[in-house]
């Protein structure tokens, strides 16, 4: 027993560091590494954003009117915001703010997928189908930097892209340890992940917000077809399947606002977790059929796989397996029980903290460089960047109550309001 408990932690070791061992490369890539830039004789394109919003009032004008105050033609760029089963003045102040406003009701199909396929279905009965080139996608508690449109456009008029993210920064970075660990993970995703993805020729990944389609996959796909807890993941992973190109965008920034209570936290990342089971669910055997053709796509379909992939409970089910072992050994003299309980615990030790030092190295690095566009005093950056592990560990418990409970769509209440634009200087 006490061989098989040290094999299967050496197999899991050796599997997970071959499995994951190519975003080294990625990590090297986008520290040292330059980002693909846009093509600056660009023709300016005509675009429309899209904000989905439920009970946002207090902070939908300021994104608002941070897209009015683009460095763009106002004329090129409309602002459409469907006001998705809102019980407060969400949509009277979308439209003072100068947006065209969606009211929806409907209480069985919940979700931001749900409500962006209803917002496009209502552009295109106002607009036609082909009258934008892409449409741009928000949050209502963004801020978007007033060159965010002009830079998307200057990298999509490279004319090779089904869709285009962009630099994620955070509004409210150093608030607490829970705003720091979400605000570092996106950092880290759009630095060491779709930065070096995009100099590779990799699909990078669209996460939730400040993202561009192309109107014609939105023609293509009869609006937005992705309902899943994670709609925008499994876009991702439906692009890479089909071979369409997602982007990246680095000079293009959006500042979102993260939670900062752990229940919201907790509630938030559950559906994601989820999200993430429903696509594994759906997606496997797609994406490994996928990995079958070779090449940047192959590589893509198991780029994406590894992004969804159950680590967690892989990892978990390992260690399930070794307390079965320590049940099973209770029968046994004492010092046979001494043996294999002092061994699963070495196990556990050793997994805890081999799983904690890669974290703190990943956010380390992040934090290093990226330290100046993060917002917040020397000591608290500092400081969040020893928190940061111990906020991706609460993954843990998340991942297992997701599996084993139903998860449904919940708003996150935002409240963090700020009075001008903030920029960055790009690295």
């Amino acid at each position: 027993m006490l061989r098989f408990l040290q094999t299967l932690q050496f197999v899991l070791f050796v599997f997970f560091s071959v499995a994951y061992a190519y975003q080294l490369f990625y990590l090297v890539a986008g520290l040292i590494g330059r980002g693909k830039r846009g093509c600056q004789d660009a023709s300016l394109g005509r675009y429309a954003v899209m904000i989905a919003a439920r009970n946002e009032e207090v902070v939908i004008a300021d994104l608002i009117h941070s897209l009015k105050r683009q460095n763009y033609p106002g004329k090129l760029l409309d602002i459409y915001v469907v006001a998705d089963n809102c019980t407060d003045d969400t949509a009277r102040v979308a439209r003072q703010a100068g947006a065209t406003v969606f009211e929806r009701f409907n209480k069985v199909q919940v979700g931001k997928g749900y409500a962006m396929d209803h917002l496009l279905k209502a552009i295109a009965e106002q607009k036609g189908d082909d009258y934008y080139d892409a449409y741009m996608v928000f949050d209502a508690d963004n801020i978007v930097d007033p060159n965010f449109v002009s830079e998307m456009n200057k990298m999509f008029a490279h004319g090779e892209y089904a869709a285009l993210t962009s630099y994620r920064n955070s509004k409210n970075f150093c608030d607490n340890w829970i705003t720091a660990g979400y605000a570092l993970w996106f950092l880290r995703e759009a630095r060491l992940l779709n930065k070096p993805r995009a100099q590779m020729g990799v699909n990078c990944a669209v996460s939730g917000t400040g993202f561009l389609i192309s109107a014609e996959v939105i023609r293509e796909d009869g609006g937005w077809p992705y309902h899943l807890l994670t709609e925008d993941i499994e876009f991702s992973v439906v692009c890479a399947t089909l071979g369409r190109k997602i982007g990246y965008c680095g000079t293009a920034v959006v500042y979102d606002e993260q939670p900062t209570e752990f229940r919201q936290s907790w509630d938030q990342r559950m559906r994601w977790s989820k999200g993430f089971y429903q696509i594994d669910a759906k997606y496997t055997g797609t994406l490994v059929r996928g990995i079958g053709r070779g090449g940047r796509k192959g590589f893509s379909c198991y780029d994406m796989l590894m992004t969804v992939a159950p680590s967690n409970l892989i990892t978990l089910g390992a260690l399930a397996v070794g307390l079965l072992i320590c049940f099973a050994c209770f029968s046994q003299p004492t010092f046979i029980v001494y043996r294999v309980m002092r061994m699963m615990l070495r196990i556990l030790l050793m997994t805890v903290k081999g799983i904690s030092m890669s974290l703190f190295l990943f956010g380390a690095v992040t934090m290093a460089a990226e330290w100046k566009n993060i917002e917040g005093s020397t000591a608290k950056k500092i400081l969040y960047t020893f928190t940061f592990p111990f906020f991706m560990l609460t993954y843990i418990p998340i991942s297992v109550v997701a599996l084993l409970q139903k998860v449904e769509w919940k708003p996150i209440r935002h409240g963090v309001t700020v009075s001008r634009e903030k920029k960055r200087e790009r690295i």
